[in-house]
């Protein structure tokens, strides 16, 4: 990684990441793309009576860290015993190893899971079962997810999305910045530790921007670099080809997985 700029995506654990990539000869980049989160308080606890009140026929989890957030405000507005019901009466299906074991903790094994963790297994998993005319719950982190709000709405079933958070997107200033770094080639890879940051970069490329040029400089001279399985897919959402992830989905993992990568390229 001597002497490669590596612009980084995240707002946590920054420190460590820039550590590492100093160890490896480069230099970081900080170019946070997530924006910031809020817990929607009462407002949360109204849509989860909505929901109880449906009666659904599925609940849809993506996130262990949002399931566990429901849970709390579910605590928080008095519903505990309505909620936890309303859960047990539902199909409950589940996107990655973590929210499994969320659900676990109310004693909830879900009927369908994603066993790679992605939006696209939980989509597999789900294959085979009739949504028609079926009241479907989907719990998201903070990112949307419209590929598989498409695939309910075309089988048939009425959709309603469940975020705990509300987000606020980053600075349009930053995205721009780190949009002329990657178009110049004046990085020479972006690591992005979630799917919001892609859903932020990307939209604020497509919507104030060109996408063209993006994609043809992370085909060629930009190198994208994900955390894990799901930020993975969300980039190659986005249409960009090449994509390097570590096997675990660890920021550690990414950013060695990434010197292995560039190294391999010097050779």
């Amino acid at each position: 990684m001597h002497g490669k700029r590596i612009a980084l995506c995240a707002s946590r654990k920054l420190d460590e990441m820039t550590t590492l990539i100093e160890k490896q000869g480069g230099t970081a980049i900080i170019r946070p793309a997530q924006g910031t989160f809020f817990s929607k308080g009462s407002e949360l606890g109204e849509e989860m009576r909505t929901v109880i009140a449906m009666r659904p026929d599925w609940i849809v989890f993506t996130t262990g860290i949002g399931f566990e957030a429901l849970l709390e405000a579910a605590d928080r507005e008095g519903m505990a015993a309505q909620w936890h019901r309303t859960i047990k009466e539902a199909n409950v299906a589940a996107r990655g190893y973590k929210t499994v074991a969320a659900l676990k903790q109310i004693g909830v094994t879900p009927v369908a899971v994603s066993e790679d963790g992605t939006t696209k297994g939980l989509i597999a998993a789900l294959y085979g079962h009739d949504f028609a005319e079926k009241n479907v719950v989907v719990q998201l982190y903070g990112d949307t997810a419209p590929r598989l709000r498409q695939f309910f709405l075309e089988r048939g079933a009425s959709y309603t999305e469940l975020l705990p958070y509300r987000h606020v997107a980053p600075d349009e200033k930053t995205l721009e910045t780190l949009y002329n770094e990657v178009v110049g080639c004046e990085v020479d890879a972006v690591c992005f530790t979630s799917a919001m940051q892609v859903r932020f970069f990307f939209s604020f490329a497509r919507e104030k921007k060109e996408i063209a040029p993006l994609l043809d400089a992370f085909r060629t001279d930009v190198v994208a670099c994900a955390v894990g399985k799901v930020t993975k897919e969300a980039l190659e959402e986005e249409g960009v080809d090449r994509v390097i992830a570590p096997e675990h989905e660890r920021m550690g993992a990414m950013i060695v997985t990434l010197a292995r990568y560039f190294d391999a390229q010097a050779l």
